[in-house]
């Protein structure tokens, strides 16, 4: 251990340490713990805590998950932590465990874990959840903290409560720009453009300088509603207006904006033209583009950079594939998926959770598991060839990497998890209810089209929130516009 500096002197020598790592983004946390571990360290809650933090950091959360259950004593911070840990490296249901069990030791949350299990009821879209956090919060004196508020913002948005996160930030007695930039994504991730940009004016009238998050928040709001001029305004007055110069993020904004406006030569000669690295996210922002618009010249070229600067993304190889599959390349699609069996990647498995009575449950696109898997697809097959006998429903197969027979493609269509997920609500939910969903990825042209049907159909409303933003069906129409 010489090898990296460490002396070990006391205890704030590992935490310093620890913390420079994460500062740094010098991986050397693995071999600081063992040198912890190796010198009588690991029963102290501050360090042990401390190296849970780093762990969530570098996205290792199996190892925080092991610091965490091997500690003889836990306090308070130590358990917001692993909350935290959970929160922010996508496993929300995990989140939400350890706050129960955090609770069942009589430990008292303060506002750090809150805003971790808020965020985390947020990334579920579990209202019925976020309004008892609510309420705990209102009942604990936590609800005059911004960070808890800005957090509560967010939840409602997420969760499809739009107008309860704008009477939370309009009932906040003072707004730091976390607070503005929370109500400006929210508006974004509604499509509702137009109020995002008004509500940004509005921070800046009240003597809020934007930051950098601001900018990306509305620009990526303009994105969602197709407002291309009005970006372009936004993007131009970061450095004139606001000395704030572009980054990668602001940079993948515009080309997503102009893509899904689909002005995709546009957005590449801004890729050209850019002063810095595009990276993934750029080179991700047109690929999704040109798969919305079945470019595939650009989309090949899209997807030789990340080939190159991100060989262990599924995702993208899974966008060409879709890509192909629509231009009807099949020999291109099969080059595709031998390219990924060939490095051993797999697609990320399509995941909807909807709450249920203030029960959180999951499906999968290949779901076995679930105990009412042969009632929904059996309620899916009745509606479905229902509202193709009215002339209602022609299912997009399009979409369906194989080339196989359309009976075959439509079997396959039927299985996606938000499907499931509609019919698991129709099942379970009271007649009148909601139906509020949210899904780890972009929702499907095939799934848009049967939701709104199926809205219609059944005189019910449903909100699904996909990686992108919501979509709000109502009577066979969708709040997207049928862009997104």
């Amino acid at each position: 251990m010489n090898a990296i500096g460490i002396i070990p002197s006391d205890r704030f020598t590992y935490t310093y340490v620890l913390k420079a790592c994460v500062v740094a983004s010098l991986p050397k946390h693995k071999e600081i713990h063992a040198h912890i571990f190796r010198h009588g360290y690991h029963t102290h809650i501050h360090i042990m805590t401390t190296l849970i933090d780093v762990y969530a950091r570098f996205g290792s959360v199996q190892n925080a998950t092991c610091v965490f259950s091997q500690m003889p004593q836990k306090n308070m911070v130590s358990w917001s932590a692993m909350i935290a840990c959970y929160a922010k490296n996508g496993k929300p249901l995990e989140a939400f465990d350890v706050f129960r069990d955090m609770m069942t030791h009589v430990l008292l949350p303060n506002s750090v874990t809150m805003v971790s299990v808020v965020q985390a009821c947020a990334a579920l879209g579990a209202l019925e959840q976020g309004k008892l956090l609510h309420g705990y919060i209102v009942r604990n004196g936590l609800d005059s903290i911004l960070p808890v508020l800005s957090a509560l913002v967010t939840m409602y948005a997420r969760c499809g409560a739009l107008e309860l996160g704008r009477r939370v930030f309009d009932q906040m007695g003072k707004r730091d720009v976390v607070a503005w930039n929370s109500m400006i994504s929210s508006y974004g991730i509604h499509g509702f453009g137009g109020k995002a940009i008004e509500t940004f004016r509005e921070m800046i009238r009240h003597g809020v300088s934007p930051s950098p998050i601001s900018f990306v928040s509305v620009l990526g709001a303009c994105s969602h509603a197709g407002l291309v001029e009005e970006g372009k305004q936004l993007f131009d007055s970061m450095w004139k207006e606001h000395k704030i110069y572009p980054s990668v993020e602001h940079y993948a904004c515009m080309v997503d904006l102009l893509g899904r406006a689909n002005q995709l030569e546009e957005a590449a000669i801004i890729i050209q033209d850019m002063r810095i690295e595009p990276g993934p996210k750029v080179w991700g922002s047109l690929l999704g583009s040109c798969r919305i618009h079945c470019n595939v010249e650009l989309a090949e070229r899209a997807s030789r950079r990340l080939f190159e600067l991100e060989p262990t993304n599924a995702g993208n190889y899974v966008l060409l594939a879709d890509i192909y599959a629509e231009a009807k390349m099949w020999d291109e699609v099969k080059q595709v998926r031998k390219l990924l069996e060939a490095k051993g990647l797999r697609k990320v498995p399509g995941c909807s959770m909807i709450e249920v009575k203030r029960k959180i449950y999951s499906l999968q696109s290949v779901d076995e598991i679930n105990i009412q898997i042969e009632q929904i697809h059996a309620l899916l097959l009745k509606l479905s060839t229902e509202m193709k006998q009215n002339g209602m429903y022609v299912p997009d197969t399009r979409i369906v990497l194989y080339d196989l027979e359309e009976e075959e493609k439509e079997r396959i269509l039927l299985g996606h998890s938000e499907k499931l997920a509609v019919a698991f609500g129709l099942i379970n939910s009271s007649k009148g209810d909601p139906i509020r969903i949210s899904k780890n990825l972009r929702l499907c042209e095939d799934c848009h089209s049967f939701t709104k049907l199926i809205s219609k159909y059944t005189n019910g409303e449903i909100l699904v929130r996909d990686i992108n933003r919501f979509h709000h069906f109502t009577n066979g129409v969708c709040s997207c516009g049928d862009y997104w």
